[in-house]
């Protein structure tokens, strides 16, 4: 029996919304370019050597609306930049600009210490044993019978 009734959908969303509003409060606290949790989770599933809005738009679950007008606000900020994509010549590649890589660098350091924040909060040991039951590969989810 779980002790909120909440699922664990519901209790990873929690999770992740811990990280970023701490992430973001962070960041504003140091300074840093204002960025949305959409932005936020935009730069956590680009590739090094740049993803398509397609691409981000399904990695991120939202429509391609959604990942374009995220993929805008950082290229204005300068964050990020558009490149053509080898592979097609009707796509363009969305890739960190130096000072993007400065700040996913700068947001990877502060989510390490979140991390250690956590741990302090909840013990190293609950955090190592979250950590690898999500690094643990799932496989492929099969449907249930409904009933």
């Amino acid at each position: 029996m779980n002790a909120t009734g909440r699922d664990l959908p519901q209790l990873r969303g929690d999770a992740r919304r811990w990280f970023e509003d701490a992430l973001l409060a962070t960041l504003e606290e140091a300074g840093a370019v204002p960025v949305s949790p959409t932005q936020v989770r935009l730069f956590a599933v680009l590739d090094e050597e740049g993803t398509t809005v397609s691409e981000l738009a399904r990695r991120m679950g939202v429509t391609r609306q959604t990942a374009h007008q995220a993929v805008h606000g950082l290229v204005a900020d300068g964050l990020l930049e558009k490149a053509p994509d080898p592979a097609s010549a009707r796509q363009r590649l969305i890739r960190r600009t130096p000072e993007g890589e400065r700040a996913h660098h700068r947001a990877g350091v502060i989510l390490r210490r979140l991390e250690e924040e956590l741990a302090a909060r909840i013990g190293r040991d609950a955090v190592d044993t979250l950590r690898a039951a999500l690094e643990t590969p799932w496989g492929r989810p099969s449907p249930l019978d409904p009933a």
